[in-house]
């Protein structure tokens, strides 16, 4: 359900996405990796932050589960962006950092801990994980869309048994116009 709004949608969401500033989140993630270390965009939507990553001189991979937002993704970027969802992700190469940014909130509360332990073999050890999910304790659902909503103790929860660690979280607002009331959990995860 959620993957054909974003098929059926992608230029639009593409549309209202492509030209949010995320510097301030980008300054965070990007603070506790090694310079030009190898970034992973997982759920990289339109390629908004991929595209970033790599005019900073950052080595990026990017994958995305809709067809068509890795349609956008390779045109906005430049790059191979791979047809993939979280859990079949493969990559022969280790990642420095991830960027989660708005990607993970759509796994299911019940897959969450696995694919953040798929996503930690992704990662060199003390490698850095950037989520973001809109603030809240439940699971709720907008325009055809299944959102899993985290507070920092939800995601303590998420974390166990993951190779994981949460090294730090703040609260944001969305920086999308008309939105600015809807709250989001950013957290820095660390790998063991």
């Amino acid at each position: 359900m959620t993957l054909k709004f974003y098929d059926d949608n992608a230029e639009q969401f593409a549309a209202n996405t492509l030209d949010v500033d995320m510097s301030p989140l980008y300054e965070s993630f990007l603070a506790a990796l090694p310079q030009a270390g190898r970034i992973l965009d997982a759920g990289c939507g339109a390629g908004r932050d991929a595209a970033a990553f790599l005019k900073l001189g950052y080595p990026v991979e990017a994958f995305d589960a809709s067809a068509k937002l890795v349609e956008i993704a390779r045109k906005v970027s430049g790059i191979d962006i791979q047809h993939s969802t979280f859990l079949a992700f493969e990559s022969e190469q280790l990642f420095a950092g991830i960027w989660a940014c708005a990607s993970l909130l759509h796994v299911p509360a019940a897959q969450m801990s696995a694919t953040l332990r798929h996503l930690s073999q992704l990662l060199l050890p003390q490698g850095v994980i950037y989520v973001s999910f809109k603030y809240g304790e439940d699971d709720t659902e907008r325009d055809g869309r299944k959102f899993t909503n985290c507070s920092e103790q939800r995601l303590e929860g998420f974390l166990k048994g993951t190779g994981l660690t949460l090294d730090s979280f703040w609260i944001s607002t969305d920086q999308r116009l008309g939105r600015e009331d809807d709250q989001w959990l950013n957290a820095l995860l660390v790998a063991q």
